[in-house]
């Protein structure tokens, strides 16, 4: 499960989230490597960001849930009425 507050954390210290280290936190690589090299799109994805995260890890975390839940029911399945 990811934090909401690990994750404001690597905003502030990724310069605002200019090096988009919140963004490698949450798995999303591609955009974490554009941030990186664009200086978070020129600071305006780095701010959209303070207010797109608390969203994002949401996100995150649901599909986390749902892969466990899965992989539950695979290997725990429900008796068949």
């Amino acid at each position: 499960m990811k934090s909401l507050f690990v994750t404001y954390l690597l905003w502030l210290c990724s310069l605002f989230g200019v090096l988009g280290l919140q963004r490698f936190y949450l798995g999303r690589w591609i955009t974490g490597l554009l941030w990186l090299f664009t200086g978070g799109l020129l600071g305006i994805g780095a701010i959209l960001d303070l207010f797109l995260i608390p969203g994002m890890v949401r996100i995150e975390n649901l599909s986390h849930q749902l892969i466990l839940e899965a992989n539950r029911r695979k290997f725990f399945p429900s008796p068949v009425a």
